[in-house]
């Protein structure tokens, strides 16, 4: 028996053993394993190690989507993660090469997975609040969020989940220092169901630009011509 005369059953349960990329390079062998590849049936969990993971295509996004995690432990995390004034001219380089990925990819998920469960979004320094809103109003089944060393996050999207994530039971915001105290309380007043976790959010300190100060020169310059 050939492998492709196995029932479409078999052929998904076979499919799912694989990684990303097998599964791929086994769909390009066929037509009916090519049709078996993009059955979203096929694709209830998706995980990513990095943003550079989202532009291959080499996965289905689709209705049957439960589960969705990218989790970028790497060391340009950290630049990332330094404030915008604050990064030289090579550290922006960096993050221009993937900017806008996770976003543009959440945008996508916003319009193919309107049954997702659980998003666990770690490292996505480049995410920001509007992107966690879009996918609380789209994707209106969501039980946890987990946002972990997402620097951009703030209060708005706590105010978004308790606005939007009516189906939520679980929300983490661990290491984002952009989120305060006042925001994690009106989650705790206004959604005590909702289980809540915060470590290192609310203590740290957030970004804020520091003014730019006026120069000595043209500060005296000022008083001479006053006097």
């Amino acid at each position: 028996m050939f492998l492709t005369q196995l029932t479409w059953e078999c052929l998904l349960h076979l499919f799912s053993f694989l990684d990303k990329d097998s599964r791929q390079s086994l769909s390009l062998t066929c037509r009916r394993l090519r049709e078996v590849y993009l059955d979203p049936a096929l694709w209830p969990l998706l995980n990513f190690h990095s943003p550079s993971e989202l532009k291959r295509d080499n996965y289905v996004l689709g209705p049957a989507l439960r589960h969705l995690s990218v989790c970028w432990h790497s060391s340009r995390v950290k630049v990332c993660n330094i404030e915008d004034w604050m990064k030289t001219s090579f550290q922006r380089d960096l993050c221009s090469k993937h900017q806008g990925v996770v976003s543009s990819f959440l945008a996508r998920v916003c319009q193919s997975c309107p049954n997702l469960l659980s998003l666990t979004l770690s490292g996505c320094g480049h995410i920001e609040d509007h992107d966690v809103v879009q996918v609380l109003q789209s994707c209106t089944r969501l039980r946890s969020l987990q946002l972990e060393n997402c620097v951009h996050i703030t209060d708005s999207t706590l105010h978004a989940v308790v606005t939007h994530g009516r189906s939520l039971r679980k929300v983490c915001v661990d290491f984002c220092r952009n989120v305060t105290e006042a925001g994690l309380r009106v989650v705790r007043e206004q959604r005590p169901s909702v289980q809540l976790s915060a470590e290192r959010s609310a203590g740290m300190i957030p970004d804020s630009q520091p003014q730019e100060k006026q120069p000595i020169r043209r500060a005296l310059q000022k008083v001479l011509l006053f006097f």
